[in-house]
């Protein structure tokens, strides 16, 4: 295992190979827009913990679902066909990530979502790269996400939900509108149950970096971006594809 590196102002990652065994890659440097974009085209993402540099990571194993093998359990299916909910992109990036800074995590100790993040992902947001997918009753935003598109892949970030199921029917459908783009695969960074109901598995470094580098030389769909189908028209979409379980 080489030293962990020590980002300067020269963007530059050393190879995600090279992390340590709980897959840090490097610490310091900052998050402008194009050294994120060179991270994530690595298969390497920003970390951030309150009272220490900045740190960079590529774990072993990843995480990853593949929106064609999603599986819905029968409670999401009932609420992408009834719950009301109006699903929009694009439209509150700013507030989507701040929200998910700030709803409390029962395994979290804080949130890693910092200003200077914040800054960072919505600078990012306008140019195109990184996309908010949000969930409204009655027109208040009451759940979402948010995520960076780089060539075929999404990498999502972080979610939050302020009502049952929210969250749940924002991501079903962004899955749905990720398949009819043609974007196979979306990384989800490291296990949670919650995504593992989605049928989101683990992959080794290796097959993620191989697959990554599939994918990222692929064109990107700038933003922003604007919903092709509503939660009803997503469900639809995803149990057509023989693929998808429940």
């Amino acid at each position: 295992m080489m030293p962990i590196a020590l980002l300067s102002r020269e963007l530059l990652f050393p190879p995600p190979e090279a992390a340590t065994e709980d897959g840090l890659v490097a610490i310091g440097g900052d998050l402008s827009p194009a050294r994120l974009l060179l991270a994530y085209g690595q298969g390497i993402f920003p970390w951030p913990t309150r009272g220490f540099p900045l740190l960079w990571f590529s774990p072993d194993p990843r995480f990853v679902l593949e929106p064609s093998g999603v599986h819905l359990s029968r409670s999401l299916r009932k609420a992408m066909r009834r719950s009301g909910l109006e699903i929009r992109m694009d439209t509150r990036f700013a507030e989507v990530i701040e929200a998910c800074g700030e709803v409390p995590r029962p395994d979290q100790d804080g949130s890693w979502i910092t200003d200077a993040l914040v800054d960072g992902y919505v600078q990012l947001h306008e140019r195109g790269y990184a996309h908010s997918v949000e969930a409204y009753r009655d027109g208040a935003l009451v759940g979402g996400l948010y995520g960076v598109c780089l060539g075929r892949v999404f990498f999502g970030e972080s979610m939050f939900t302020l009502e049952p199921n929210a969250s749940k029917v924002a991501f079903g459908t962004l899955l749905a509108q990720l398949m009819r783009w043609e974007i196979p695969l979306v990384d989800c960074q490291v296990h949670t149950q919650h995504l593992e109901r989605f049928g989101a598995r683990e992959w080794s470094r290796a097959r993620f970096l191989a697959r990554l580098r599939d994918l990222v030389g692929s064109e990107t769909r700038r933003g922003p971006w604007r919903l092709e189908l509503d939660p009803a028209e997503a469900l639809a979409q995803l149990l057509a594809d023989p693929s998808a379980g429940a």
